[in-house]
């Protein structure tokens, strides 16, 4: 987790050296193993050094190569298959380092050197012969890149905002439209920050700067058509297998202890069991684990299963309080890292897990980032089945999942079948939607009468006075639930409503599983959040790395069939038989997974109370253009009355992030 910087002027100004170790000195946190810059006439480049491979405590960055020179954030993991086609140090591989690989991958394919990369990378070239600047960021996003850019006149990036914030010639403006973004929660649009003229290079693209301006493009994409095709359900587990244990043994190349977030889910586990089997089976080393367990909201508590994977052996374990603390007890040390406004509500769980590592010397963590998404529950795989009219098979499958999930079989038929029935009335397959109404009536004992009035006649009775309403459609209003916090003057004057209907994704063909499964794993949220993972391990000295944000891995689990995602009433269940003599049973065929809600509401109303009440009392007025400070303190009001209530704790879920936003919000006023 190094740190990386540059300045190219395009109007040829010098450079200003001071400018350069201002940048670097800032992000002096990136980099505890030392920094340094490089620099001629109108290009500058920094960087601060982290060691975490054998191959880094050789590398010296910024590396000049004749008319080359690269500054890079990089771990770079086809290094084996890059060595036999590209021309390198002549030295041993393992005293080559990974920001050499990507100088000869430039040389060799200039700047499509990106595509035949693997791993988590963001660099910055300079090709002197071209009088060109050439920077690219990792297919997924994991390292991030942001930069400034005034037209005809200069370029400057940095792995952090307050890396260019620094620099006193660039303005330190609001950009209004992200804050109405955070408070939207939308964050489709993957360019733009909380500072206007700053921009984030999307994950898989690169940027060219030279006189003439710059131009960014993509140079990867997930296909959503291709689909793999393998003989049995045992090939494509087996194929995940060999993958994912790829996926982690690949970065699990270290000159320091290694340690693993582990909650005791299927994702955080499945990295921590295949991780401690590789070390055992090579190094010996024991494998440092970091958990939250739960003393007092016993309802988060995940030790049984924590427990399961730590009897196997090997195993160095480390537990966290995390009922002891709330969601703003280290607010003020968090800020010291956070550039913008956007904090999720759990974000202080890996801060202390990050912390507790930091303190053993652990310089590599492991966590299960978006397994969820990258494997996929495939619970729409059931959808699919109702819309392929395949009943019996969907009836059989919804009964074993309601089970496994713990929803009912009248919920799971409601929610993912009877839209089926809906579909067919509306297109006049009544033969179909006939047939469909007899067998759930015998199956699920339901009333056929029922189902042909609110499933068939009703739906069709809609759409004919839909048609024959000639009177204006009112626009649909994409906000919900967000639209109560936001100020609606200032909603209207920077047409948010329109916004968020240009950014939100199109929804897809009902039953378009691998479509639902490109869309998870494509929206800008992964990347916002793959940004905050990285600040808060930079913060302690660390590398977070993610197994499941390989790209051979997301690229397999995409194109697997859709009855892979799904199947004997299991979501993700080429994971679950891939890793079935590696991960203990107990965790490996659990359908459910802990909800940090309860957790959450505790922090504010027990731990964290007096300074939400503070924050509302004595705000900052500029907080007060962007939020609705009536709707703020009713559901603030309406939090406070939880506990008596004898409401769900799902039914404060909403108002508890409103608070949150609203609050976030203005402490981060507070300290511009």
């Amino acid at each position: 987790m190094s740190g990386i910087v540059g300045i190219y002027h395009l109007d040829q100004r010098l450079v200003e050296s001071s400018d350069l170790h201002q940048m670097v000195d800032i992000l002096d946190h990136r980099g505890p193993d030392g920094s340094d810059t490089w620099y001629r006439e109108s290009i500058g480049l920094g960087h601060c050094m982290l060691w975490t491979t054998l191959e880094s405590l050789h590398e010296q960055l910024p590396l000049v190569k004749g008319d080359l020179t690269i500054t890079a954030d990089a771990r770079i993991d086809n290094r084996d298959e890059l060595a036999q086609v590209l021309t390198l140090p002549d030295r041993p591989l393992e005293k080559v380092t990974d920001s050499e690989f990507i100088l000869a991958a430039y040389e060799k394919w200039g700047s499509d050197c990106p595509e035949h990369l693997l791993g988590d990378f963001a660099f910055g070239i300079w090709d002197g012969q071209k009088q060109q600047l050439f920077c690219a960021r990792d297919h997924l996003g994991v390292k991030p890149f942001y930069y400034f850019h005034q037209e005809s006149n200069t370029f400057a990036f940095a792995s952090e905002i307050k890396g260019l914030l620094c620099l006193d010639w660039i303005p330190q403006q609001i950009n209004e439209v992200r804050i109405a973004d955070y408070l939207a929660l939308m964050f489709e649009d993957k360019v733009v920050t909380t500072f206007e003229n700053i921009f984030r290079l999307p994950p898989a693209s690169r940027l060219w700067a030279d006189a003439s301006g710059i131009r960014v493009e993509t140079y990867w994409q997930l296909d959503s058509n291709y689909e793999l095709k393998l003989e049995s359900d045992d090939a494509y587990a087996e194929a995940f297998r060999e993958i994912f244990i790829e996926a982690v043994r690949c970065r699990l190349r270290s000159a320091f202890s290694v340690g693993s977030h582990l909650s005791g889910g299927l994702d955080s586990s499945s990295v921590s069991c295949v991780a401690r089997k590789i070390l055992s089976e090579t190094t010996g080393e024991t494998l440092h684990t970091f958990s939250n367990i739960f003393d007092t909201v016993k309802e988060c508590d995940e030790r049984s299963y924590i427990d399961e994977v730590l009897k196997q052996g090997g195993y160095t374990p480390h537990y966290i309080h995390a009922d002891a603390f709330g969601p703003l007890t280290d607010v003020e040390q968090i800020w010291n890292y956070e550039d913008e406004p956007i904090l999720g509500p759990s974000h202080h769980y890996p801060w202390r897990l990050n912390q507790a590592a930091h303190e053993e010397d652990v310089r590599i963590v492991f966590d299960g980032f978006d397994g969820d998404s990258v494997v996929s529950h495939g619970l729409d795989r059931l959808r699919e089945l109702a819309l392929q009219q395949k009943w019996s098979e969907f009836a059989e499958a919804i009964e074993v999942a309601s089970k496994n999930y713990k929803f009912s079989v009248n919920y799971m038929l409601t929610y993912y079948g009877l839209p089926a029935l809906r579909q067919l009335s509306t297109q006049g397959q009544w033969f179909g939607f006939l047939k469909a109404v007899n067998y759930i009536h015998h199956r699920f004992q339901y009333s056929r009468r029922s189902l042909l009035i609110r499933q068939g006649i009703k739906p069709i009775f809609n759409k004919v006075l839909h048609k024959l309403d000639r009177t204006p459609k009112k626009s649909v209003d994409n906000l919900g639930k967000a639209r109560e916090i936001i100020n609606a003057d200032f909603a209207e004057q920077i047409h948010l409503k329109e916004r968020v209907r240009r950014y939100t994704p199109k929804p897809v063909s009902p039953g378009t599983v691998r479509q639902e499964h490109w869309q998870s794993m494509t929206g800008g949220v992964m990347a916002v959040n793959l940004e905050a993972v990285d600040r808060c391990a930079a913060a302690f000295g660390l590398e977070a790395r993610h197994p499941f944000l390989d790209r051979r891995l997301v690229e397999f689990c995409l194109a697997v069939p859709s009855d892979q995602k799904f199947r004997r009433g299991f979501g993700r269940m080429i994971m679950r038989q891939g890793l079935n003599d590696i991960l203990p049973p107990a965790v490996q065929w659990r359908g459910d997974k802990a909800n940090m809600t309860a957790n959450f509401v505790n922090g504010l109303l027990n731990i964290n109370r007096p300074l939400f009440e503070q924050v509302l009392n004595k705000y900052s007025h500029s907080v007060l253009r962007y939020v609705n400070l009536d709707n703020w303190e009713n559901a603030w009001s309406r939090v406070k009355q939880y506990p008596e209530s004898n409401k769900k704790i799902s039914s404060t879920t909403q108002d508890c992030f409103m608070v949150w936003r609203a609050t976030v919000l203005a402490l981060w006023f507070q300290r511009m």
